[in-house]
């Protein structure tokens, strides 16, 4: 009898340290994340996700290009003239193109560039509300509400991401540094030859 009772008073105990140990890791995966976890988890995605490759400018080594974090996220640079391309190769089933950097692209589209996300508010996307950020990754238009964002932005792989992490995503590009460059508009592909004819 006093054994049983034992058994039940320890099974007792362990029945509410598990409660207690359940209820307390419930709780802590559904607190919201500070804001600092929110930029944290942010810088993660942003650079494991493929953001760099387009939005930041390259420096070309002898090992070849790094990403130039100086002009972290500031996209094509304004200015930059691109090299000259024979528009005979571009077309639907046939050539698209690339500068060594990344930054603009070329193809049936015409040319399109890498944007600016830095929170600049004049070149940038500084004056974005989160809001319009998420609209703009699940709905595929420039600022939340212009033209379409063109090849080869994966907004319709960013737009799976969860709102949770999309919101990490904004509270990061709004922590890194402002970096003025204005990137310029896109081209169609009957006035790409005039851009690309420039020395």
């Amino acid at each position: 009898m006093r054994k049983g009772f034992l058994f039940a008073v320890i099974g007792t105990a362990f029945s509410i340290v598990l409660f207690f140990q359940l209820s307390c890791s419930e709780e802590g995966m559904n607190k919201p994340k500070t804001h600092d976890e929110m930029v944290a988890l942010g810088k993660y995605i942003v650079h494991t996700s493929g953001c760099d490759d387009c939005h930041t400018p390259k420096m070309f080594t002898e090992k070849g290009p790094v990403f130039d974090t100086t002009k972290l996220l500031s996209g094509h640079q304004q200015g930059e003239i691109l090299p000259l391309l024979d528009l005979k190769a571009l077309g639907q089933n046939q050539w698209a193109a690339t500068t060594m950097g990344l930054t603009a692209w070329v193809g049936p589209w015409g040319i399109s560039y890498a944007s600016n996300i830095t929170p600049d508010k004049a070149t940038g996307i500084g004056t974005l509300s989160e809001e319009m950020f998420i609209k703009t990754m699940r709905e595929g238009k420039f600022m939340g509400v212009g033209r379409p964002l063109l090849p080869p932005m994966p907004w319709e792989v960013y737009g799976k991401k969860t709102d949770e992490d999309l919101k990490a995503i904004y509270a990061y590009l709004m922590s890194i540094k402002p970096i003025h460059n204005e990137v310029p508009q896109p081209v169609p592909l009957n006035n790409a030859g005039m851009v690309l004819a420039k020395k």
